[in-house]
């Protein structure tokens, strides 16, 4: 092959080309910090390329004259690193991983800017050499791990992510505040997981700009299905944060409009549940026009995904800070707040919060006071749903392959059945859904999925899943 052109490397030009696997065979000594370098390299070259990179140096046996050769072993693909051999060891070594081609071609495909300069190279000068499973290889079997849960990292990186989200939300927040000149923001607080990030947000937005937090209106509005453990928490975290407390219940504007429009509160049907929704987005909104404020939106990715959401109730706010952030990881951040940045008090509530069944609370309680609706009885579990999102939205992969994706990474957790269960059912809203998310308010994207109609997601609200849901019930 012809000398690069510059500092580009070869593989560079090979994965324009269209090279997704890039084999570098090496013979490079091992020096002090420099394996460190090495791998950090090669994942970042495999990013920088959107290819699997495979590495492989020489080891013990060649001469030691002057350099010592400590046999790397590295597979990684689009900047992670997948695998890789223990260094200086004496026997021989087999490298196992499994590179992902079809999510590299789909991010080369979404990458507008990936081919720019391929026109300089000529096709005569590559070999191209072609590749294909056997229609006998069965099953895979994979030697890589598939993270059940691909929005929440573990450990030190989980407290990273944790805080640069935060610092992400508060910026945008606090652009939005300044620049509508608003004096106030008005939360509604249930006592949930959502609208209790939102509200975290909103108290770091203002400490960030020298606000006293007693200007942010966070009202709660019991309905008919409030139990005592949400209403007691909401109060208590809007106390304990400094936040000012505004109580409006919402039964006797229900039952009002349930005359009005001549239904029987005693039928709890989607008109029963929605209307409770719409009453408190309302108040919301014409509070924050009596205070000169803002609404600050609650609903979370997944419930975008869904549509778990009431059209134009909690699905509408003026900024909508939780909008690109999963259930599962909204967990996670309230936990971490609870644990890093508040008082006992706070502590105590938000970890109350945290272990409280995920619900609209539409519906009555139970004769003994506690939730009745479960939002994961119905729609199915989070995890699982992210888990679909993220494979989905990130890589455009297919339900076949997220189906068996799925079962490498909850195989203890869920059988084939409940799997394939929940992969229809979330197809199935998501397609049926979009029209709620085609007209959603901004706000701040926090990482690589979002479903902002202005940005990452474009998609017809009248979409067909017929393909998809046909895949689905095709798979055993």
């Amino acid at each position: 092959m012809r000398r690069p052109v510059g500092s580009r490397p070869p593989s560079s030009l090979l994965a324009m080309e269209g090279a997704n696997i890039l084999v570098n065979i090496s013979a490079s000594n091992e020096l002090i910090g420099k394996h460190h370098y090495l791998r950090s390299l090669i994942c970042q070259q495999s990013a920088r390329c959107m290819a699997g990179y495979v590495y492989a140096s020489a080891g013990f046996g060649e001469s030691s004259t002057d350099l010592v050769f400590a046999g790397n072993g590295i597979i990684a693909e689009n900047g992670t690193l997948l695998e890789e051999s223990p260094r200086f060891t004496m026997q021989e070594q087999l490298v196992i991983s499994e590179i992902d081609i079809e999510n590299l071609q789909n991010d080369r495909q979404v990458n507008t800017s990936f081919m720019h300069g391929a026109s300089t190279l000529l096709a005569s000068e590559t070999i191209t050499i072609p590749f294909a499973l056997s229609e006998n290889s069965g099953q895979p079997v994979l030697t890589r791990s598939v993270d059940p849960h691909p929005f929440t990292p573990s450990g030190d990186a989980l407290k990273e992510r944790c805080e640069e989200i935060f610092q992400i939300q508060v910026a945008g927040l606090a652009k939005r505040i300044v620049h509508t000149h608003s004096r106030t923001a008005v939360v509604g607080i249930s006592g949930g997981l959502d609208s209790t990030l939102a509200l975290l947000v909103t108290v770091m937005t203002f400490d960030a700009l020298n606000i006293p937090r007693n200007q942010i209106l966070g009202i709660t509005m019991p309905g008919f299905g409030t139990t005592d453990r949400t209403y007691t928490n909401a109060c208590d975290l809007i106390r304990s944060l400094g936040v000012t407390l505004k109580e409006i219940s919402i039964k006797d504007a229900c039952l009002q409009h349930f005359k009005d429009i001549s239904h029987n509160p005693s039928v709890h049907d989607v008109t029963y549940e929605n209307s409770q929704a719409r009453e408190r987005t309302q108040i919301l909104m014409d509070v924050a026009n009596q205070e000169n404020g803002m609404v600050i939106g609650t609903g979370d990715l997944s419930e975008l995904a869904l549509g778990w959401a009431t059209y134009n109730g909690d699905h509408m706010s003026m900024y909508g800070v939780n909008g690109s952030i999963p259930k599962t990881l909204v967990r996670y951040l309230v936990e971490w707040v609870a644990h890093n940045r508040v008082d006992e008090a706070s502590r105590a509530t938000l970890l109350d919060i945290v272990d409280t069944p995920i619900s609209p609370e539409l519906i009555p309680a139970d004769e003994n006071g506690n939730i009745k609706q479960k939002t994961e009885d119905l729609v199915g579990p989070y995890e699982l749903h992210d888990f679909f999102l993220y494979h989905f939205l990130r890589f455009g992969s297919s339900p076949a392959k997220i189906y068996f994706l799925a079962q490498q990474a909850f195989g203890g957790s869920y059988d084939k059945e409940t799997i394939r269960k929940w992969l229809h059912t979330f197809f199935r809203r998501f397609f049926q859904q979009q029209f709620k998310r085609s007209c959603l308010p901004d706000g701040p994207k926090v990482g690589s999925v979002s479903l902002s109609p202005r940005g990452d997601w474009r998609m017809p609200s009248d979409a067909m899943a017929t393909l998809w849901l046909k895949e689905i019930e095709g798979l055993n």
